[in-house]
């Protein structure tokens, strides 16, 4: 996800998130020999810029770029885990005082297959937003703490994350749930991979149904289509993102829709 733009990194948080991209840089492939058996461990890694941050059709920079890394760990078993990270404005420009400008991605699964073209994941997943700010009133801090299921057949998958409580600053919102369909589909020696993805974000607990009894519900469906290309381990995409999510309430900040139609432009390369 790499594109040329001007951007700033301060504090400790954004030094996290350097040292993150720095290690994954840093981390050798491994040639095996013929006689050395392949070890059932798997170390890789991530880099990448995006020109917009857009998780679950909501723009998590303000229309803004991206620097993001991760390293991921896997077992020959089909246990994983991993951290990524990414810089975001989200948070304070929603008018949270201070300074919360880093998501630091933890998470750790299964995963295997079964019958002919099926496959499975579970695992946990926890979005952190390190840093010392204090939320606008009726709102809490934006760390959350999802389980998901996925199931997939050849290039399809369906996939359900459960909130287990307090979800990207509403509060009490156990049960909010994102069910969402994925297709990606790889043209045959092209490197070209075609895209397409439908969600939908439910939100549950009081304070969803006091905005529900406001006049506004936070639910809504958003839908994403996108197109890549590998250029020998350097993928380069470009995708397409809108959401019905209402003006106003929760996706709508200093009179910016953050749930509006957008375009993204990205660069990756895994190590």
């Amino acid at each position: 996800m790499k594109k040329t733009y001007e951007m700033s990194f301060s504090g400790a948080k954004n030094k996290l998130l350097c040292f993150l991209i720095l290690a994954a840089l840093a981390i050798p492939g491994v040639a095996q020999a013929e006689d050395v058996p392949a070890s059932p461990h798997t170390l890789t890694a991530n880099i990448g810029l995006v020109s917009n941050y857009v998780f679950r059709g909501i723009t998590q920079t303000v229309n803004k770029p991206a620097l993001q890394g991760g390293i991921d760990y896997a077992h020959a078993s089909g246990v994983y885990a991993g951290v990524w990270g990414s810089n975001v404005s989200w948070i304070t420009a929603s008018g949270s005082a201070g300074n919360a400008s880093l998501e630091l991605d933890t998470y750790a699964g299964y995963k295997g297959g079964f019958a002919e073209d099926f496959s499975y994941d579970v695992g946990l997943v926890r979005y952190n937003y390190p840093g010392d700010y204090v939320p606008p009133a009726g709102y809490v801090k934006a760390d959350t703490s999802e389980i998901y299921g996925a199931i997939g057949y050849k290039w399809i998958t369906a996939k359900y994350s459960y909130s287990l409580g307090d979800f990207l600053t509403v509060p009490e919102a156990k049960g909010t749930s994102y069910l969402e369909v994925n297709a990606s589909y790889t043209l045959a020696d092209s490197g070209v991979t075609l895209g397409a993805h439908y969600g939908k974000q439910t939100y549950k607990g009081a304070a969803a149904d006091a905005l529900v009894a406001g006049g506004f519900d936070p639910s809504y469906a958003d839908y994403k289509v996108n197109v890549s290309k590998d250029f020998g381990g350097y993928v380069l995409g470009l995708a397409y993102t809108n959401t019905n999510a209402k003006s106003g309430g929760y996706y709508t900040f200093n009179g910016k829709d953050w749930g509006k139609s957008a375009v993204a432009l990205s660069l990756t390369h895994a190590m």
